[in-house]
């Protein structure tokens, strides 16, 4: 059993290292169990539970909206809010959390407001810092995966299959980048394009995941945002010096491109801000689209290194400006920036 447990973790632990995610501390349920068990029969000491017409201990919890919810079998054996009860007082008592965050599917939506109202009846010190993240169904164009049926396919498969599509991308538009490089940026877009394609919905959305069209350089897309990075990063080398902000005149930008790309920058620290109030991330994926669609637009419409230089110089820190909100939007989304593209 030990070893089948470790087996398990030590492939979750992987995955989740591709993925930039680490397990700071298992919980087994094995050391749960006995002790969730005490606290539903303390409970039912207190007067807080009660038992039902089968003998069950259960918990009323028609005060928030929803009927009894059973914490204890008749005969004894828990289910799971009963591991939970514990789960939550151990969590609590090794980080002091501000914030329990349960990032759980939204078929099990019921089960979360059962056990946050179970908190709340038990009086838990955090009772009202805990939160159900809950979030959509993820199909793929073959339809809802199945594991009865053997169409599931894995997280590693699916990396590696968008892997192999960036590689071959950044091949075709960089013939001459070493071996090593075209790995490494490979992994980047394929990883970013995975990571932002989720991440652009809202988290209770349910849709199909395109892996081509995650990969695509033009659209909503991960690759899409990386590009817009990467070609000013470009600019900014061919420029080649340091731009001083001094000597900047702002008031030089005046073209409607520029306005609303500086609009849309000065919406940065209050998106970020909705977003983690709200465990909202999509609401920096569409911003960061927004302005790498603003960008490009400006791009378009007016010269920047060919300019007048005191234009030039102002457009520069401009496209620096988008650069630094880029990088930091899909830093915090856990999506790096390759060199170039």
């Amino acid at each position: 059993w030990k070893k089948m447990n470790a087996w398990a973790l030590k492939g979750i632990r992987e995955t989740y290292k591709r993925f930039g995610v680490k397990i700071d501390k298992p919980y087994y349920e094995s050391q749960t169990y006995d002790k969730g068990k005490q606290i539903v029969l303390k409970g039912l000491e207190k007067g807080i539970f009660e038992k039902d017409e089968k003998g069950a201990i259960v918990v009323d919890l028609s005060n928030i909206g929803l009927s009894k919810k059973v914490l204890l079998r008749s005969d004894g054996t828990t289910v799971y809010i009963t591991q939970d009860l514990y789960l939550a007082i151990k969590r609590y008592e090794d980080y002091k959390f501000d914030r329990l965050i349960h990032v759980v599917g939204s078929e099990q939506e019921h089960h979360f407001k059962a056990l946050i109202g179970t908190f709340l009846r038990l009086s838990y010190p955090f009772a009202h810092s805990v939160y159900h993240f809950s979030y959509g169904m993820i199909s793929l164009p073959e339809g809802k995966m199945k594991s009865r049926e053997g169409t599931v396919v894995d997280a590693d498969n699916l990396i590696d299959e968008v892997v192999t599509l960036a590689h071959a991308e950044v091949k075709k538009r960089n013939p001459k980048m070493k071996k090593k490089d075209v790995a490494k940026t490979g992994e980047i877009i394929g990883l970013g394009a995975i990571k932002f394609f989720i991440l652009k919905y809202d988290p209770k959305t349910d849709f199909v995941y395109h892996p081509e069209e995650s990969m695509s350089f033009e659209g909503e897309t991960g690759p899409y945002v990386q590009y817009a990075h990467s070609r000013i990063k470009s600019i900014l080398k061919k420029y080649g010096k340091k731009i001083s902000l001094k000597q900047v005149k702002v008031s030089l930008l005046q073209h409607e491109k520029e306005l609303a790309l500086i609009t849309l920058l000065g919406k940065y620290k209050e998106t970020i801000q909705e977003a983690a109030e709200q465990h909202k991330p999509h609401l920096v994926a569409r911003l960061l689209l927004d302005v790498s669609q603003a960008f490009n637009s400006f791009y378009h419409a007016c010269p920047i290194l060919q300019a007048e230089e005191d234009v030039k110089l102002a457009r520069l820190a401009l496209i620096q400006a988008v650069q630094t909100v880029l990088a930091d939007g899909l830093q915090l989304l856990g999506i790096d920036t390759p060199e170039r593209m």
